[in-house]
């Protein structure tokens, strides 16, 4: 029974995103940024200025988490924060121009990452990889988002 859980789903989904955070890591420690920054900086980049509040809903993180996260990016001179023309109380965040390259490269290096780990499996695997990986993420969503509905419906 013991040995069946270490080929289960959820311990085999686990340990993976482990050593793929680990590897990748090793291979964006040389820039200076963290997998967490990088995550702040695409997400900023493919969105059209996020509030800090999105984009701590978009990472699942808490927003003073984000908030500190921001503070170093911002004192690093990767993002600006510029105050939302329709409502003071919210901050939209920008990439700076000295943040772009690293962006561009981190995303290389992503791109190379993902073609190194997936060398073990054909073209074809690898795409119903993808599309299986998709379609349990986004189930989960639904259930998240069905729970936090729940949630606010009581009050919570």
């Amino acid at each position: 029974m013991l040995a069946e859980m270490n080929e289960s789903p959820t311990f085999l989904v686990s340990d993976i995103a482990r050593r793929m955070r680990y590897m990748f890591d090793s291979r964006t420690r040389p820039l200076g940024i963290t997998r967490a920054q990088w995550r702040i900086l695409v997400s900023v980049a493919i969105r059209e200025a996020p509030s800090q509040s999105e984009l701590a809903e978009i990472l699942d993180v808490e927003r003073i988490t984000m908030c500190r996260m921001l503070d170093r990016l911002v004192e690093a001179d990767m993002v600006e924060r510029r105050a939302d023309p329709n409502d003071r109380r919210v901050w939209r965040i920008h990439l700076t121009e000295r943040a772009a390259p690293l962006v561009d490269k981190i995303n290389e290096i992503a791109r190379e990452f993902e073609r190194d780990f997936v060398t073990v499996l054909t073209p074809e695997e690898t795409a119903q990889l993808r599309h299986l990986l998709v379609k349990v993420r986004d189930g989960l969503k639904l259930e998240d988002d069905a729970q936090r509905d729940l949630k606010k419906a009581a009050g919570l």
